[in-house]
């Protein structure tokens, strides 16, 4: 939790990294900062969750992007989030056909999240990042921007940066949207 004396009628949270960040303004009292702090955190929390797809519906954006720009060539049998890996977008185990995604994905735009999903889908195939591997993951015609996008995630978090564009998220009380929370009016008079 941040106070900021600049900060006047907006409350807003983010994630930075591992850890949630909510401003608030300086003047806000110990049990309105409280009450601010538990709502941002809970509106988070629900934001992420729409924005994190099921195992199934995980394992569907597989075999769909398997089919489109693998041709069929592989069909993995499990794909999920996980939680411990901190080095990694995502992993494989050819021998049993499962995939396992970073949680950090979870909230990522959507061609991020499938160009993780495809290159561990390639990964099923071929188990290097030699040419051949490169070939059938540049079929995906975001691939390049994933992977730079990843990168510059990568970059900020080993930088300590301020938390990147998708990582901040505020949230606006009166719609369910990406913006700044503005504190009710004080009463006058």
């Amino acid at each position: 939790m941040r106070r900021s004396s600049r900060r006047r009628r907006t409350v807003s949270a983010y994630r930075d990294g591992d850890r949630t960040v909510v401003l608030v303004p300086a003047a806000l009292s110990s049990a309105e900062e409280q009450r601010w702090v538990e709502r941002m955190l809970s509106r988070l929390a629900a934001r992420e969750e729409r924005r994190s797809p099921d195992s199934a519906t995980l394992l569907n954006r597989a075999l769909d992007l398997a089919e489109r720009y693998l041709d069929g060539l592989v069909r993995p049998e499990s794909v999920r989030w996980v939680d411990n890996q901190r080095n990694r977008w995502g992993s494989c185990t050819p021998e049993d056909g499962s995939i396992r995604l970073s949680r950090r994905l979870a909230g990522m735009p959507e061609w991020v999240v499938d160009y993780v999903l495809l290159h561990e889908l390639v990964h099923l195939i071929i188990p290097h990042h030699g040419e051949e591997f490169w070939d059938l993951v540049r079929r995906y015609p975001k691939a390049d921007r994933a992977r730079g996008y990843l990168e510059g995630v990568s970059a900020a978090a080993r930088l300590g940066n301020a938390a990147t564009d998708t990582e901040q998220t505020t949230v606006d009380d009166d719609r369910d949207t990406v913006g700044k929370r503005e504190l009710p009016a004080e009463d006058e008079g």
